[in-house]
This record gives C-alpha cells, sequence and structure tokens, in this order.
C-alpha cells in the first residue's frame, strides 16, 4: 500500500528527503481519491504542522529558451551543494497533449551526481498551461519546501510563467543571454518588477554581454528599481558568477519578511488552483478575481491550500 498524504507530510516534517518521488507522484496523480490525500499531505507540512514557515529558500529560475537555465543550474545546484544545502528542482515543461505529463525531460540536461541523495530533479508538466504553473508543481514546492533547504522551480519564460513563478518563490532570478535579443526582448515585455535577481548568462563572450549587464542596469535604475542585482555568470570551465548568484540569492531572502510572502503565496496558490479545477465561471461565482482575493485576505493566516480553496469553493456555491 502506498504512504498517505498525512504519512508523507511526516516524513517530510522530519527530514526524510528520499519521500521526495512519492510525493511527486501523489500531488501529480489524476486519480479522484489523491485530491484528499494531497489535501492532507499540505495540512501535514502547513505552518501550524510545523510550527512556523518551511525552512526551505523557494527560487524560482525563469527565461526564455535557450538562456542557459540548464547549465546554470548544474553549477547552482554544485554551489548550494558545496555548502552544504540539499537541493530539490522541479524543472517545468511544456505537456504532452496525449499524456500529460512532460516532454522535454529538464532534469536530462541538468548535470548532478547521481549517488546524491541530497538532490533531488524531476521534470513536471506545464499542464497544458503555457509558461505556467499547474497545481502539482505549486503543491510539490509547498510540500518540499518543508525537508530540503533550497527547492528551485525552473520554468521556461513564456507566457504567465514569470508571473506565477513569482507567486510561489521566496527569491526569482530572472535568466537573459546576451547578443541573440534577449535583453531587448526583456526590456520591452513589461516585468522588470519581477525578478529579485536578473542574471546575464555566457559572461564568457565579453563585451557583448557586458554590454548587455549594463543596458539591464540602466533600465532598472530608470525604474527606480535599486535592490533587483543583475548578475553576469558564465557555464564554461571553470565556471564564474556563480558564488555571487548564490550570494546575491541569499542576501534577497535575508531581507524578506517570509510569513508574508509564504502567506501570499498560499493565497495566491488556492486562487490559481481554483481556477484551475473551476475555471472562469467559478471565478465569476465568487464575484470576480478582485471578491475572491478580498475572501481569501480574511481568512485565517495558519490556513493552508487546500482549506483556502475549500473557502473559495464555498463561497462560490453559497
Amino acid at each position: 500500500m502506498s504512504a498517505t498524504g498525512e504519512e508523507l507530510g511526516r516524513r517530510l516534517r522530519e527530514g526524510e528527503l528520499t519521500a521526495a518521488p512519492a510525493v511527486l507522484n501523489l500531488v501529480e496523480s489524476r486519480a479522484p481519491a489523491h485530491r484528499d490525500e494531497t489535501a492532507a499531505l499540505l495540512h501535514a507540512v502547513s505552518p501550524a504542522a510545523l510550527g512556523g514557515e518551511a525552512p526551505a529558500h523557494v527560487v524560482g529560475v525563469t527565461g526564455p529558451p535557450g538562456a542557459g537555465k540548464s547549465s546554470l543550474l548544474s553549477h547552482l545546484v554544485a554551489a548550494w551543494r558545496a555548502r552544504g544545502r540539499s537541493v530539490a528542482v522541479l524543472a517545468v515543461d511544456p505537456s504532452s497533449k496525449r499524456s500529460g505529463g512532460a516532454l522535454l525531460a529538464d532534469r536530462a540536461r541538468i548535470v548532478v551526481d547521481p549517488r546524491d541523495d541530497n538532490v533531488f530533479i524531476r521534470s513536471m508538466a506545464a499542464g497544458g498551461r503555457l509558461g505556467g504553473l499547474a497545481p502539482a508543481t505549486r503543491a510539490a514546492a509547498h510540500a518540499l519546501a518543508a525537508a530540503f533547504d533550497v527547492v528551485v522551480i525552473e520554468t521556461v519564460g513564456v507566457g504567465q510563467s514569470e508571473t506565477e513563478v513569482a507567486e510561489v518563490a521566496d527569491s526569482v532570478a530572472v535568466v537573459v543571454q546576451p547578443g541573440g535579443g534577449d535583453v531587448l526582448q526583456f526590456l520591452k515585455s513589461g516585468i522588470m518588477e519581477i525578478p529579485d535577481v536578473l542574471v546575464v548568462t555566457k559572461a564568457d563572450l565579453g563585451p557583448v554581454a557586458l554590454r548587455a549587464r549594463r543596458d539591464l542596469s540602466a533600465a532598472l535604475r530608470s525604474l527606480g528599481v535599486k535592490e533587483t542585482k543583475v548578475v553576469a555568470v558564465s557555464s564554461l570551465a571553470p565556471p564564474s558568477g556563480v558564488q555571487e548568484l548564490v550570494d546575491a540569492l541569499d542576501e534577497h531572502r535575508g531581507g524578506l519578511d517570509i510569513p508574508a510572502r509564504r502567506l501570499a503565496a498560499r493565497r495566491a496558490s488556492a486562487l490559481a488552483d481554483f481556477v484551475a479545477e473551476h475555471g472562469d465561471r467559478g471565478l465569476r461565482a465568487i464575484g470576480g478575481r478582485r471578491a475572491a482575493l478580498k475572501l481569501l485576505d480574511a481568512q485565517d493566516a495558519a490556513l493552508d491550500v487546500p482549506a483556502l480553496q475549500r473557502a473559495l469553493e464555498a463561497q462560490a456555491t453559497a
């Protein structure tokens, strides 16, 4: 018999990293009975059960295809492990229309030591939402944060991925590459307020990378954004800039009000899960997005995501 959601939550609370594969199998299951088990899992790793917020640093890594995210993550994971931190990576891929599963299998492109039990990498399907986060990804991130030191959500930077990963993560790193139009596209996209750290890859290109870093820094200054750091990295051996990036992410997290950030993440996840299940019709039954957010803001701060979603469902059927 497979482990229940409550049992998996207990194992995560006790720091048992080997529970991660079973956790992902549960949250990705489409079986109706597993919805209750997933709810039990999330309740078992809620702040009420943990005695506070989950200890992990939840990091979002997003950027356009080909920007070098997988190579960067290979070096980031190695840097975190060198600092004694356990790491879980959820690589969000486009979904197969036939199976609903992940297509690209990003975990195959992230190089790690297969014998290292303190690293867990899993490709997850986007659930048919271009660049977005499926409810299973949000649930997995909330759950694994109870056991791992770092939980990474990697997404392809298209569609709603930047906005949605920012709703879940403590810190967001947006990756762009120089010389290929990524920087210009990023400047035009209107998402300059989303990244907590901007990462320019392929710093080994020299003047081209330096120009990209200057352009991004100038754009941030023009918007009055002083907190966002721009870090240039290179994945060529030996890699450069990776330690600076880890330090920048740590510095960002150190300045956060984690309880407030996580509370906002749970409420955003509850609303996203509700819309994924009930669609725009369900949202209209509540009175629209603004009314839904007002309802969520009135809920107890200790409630987990499924409980918040049930509050929305109760209002929709009232």
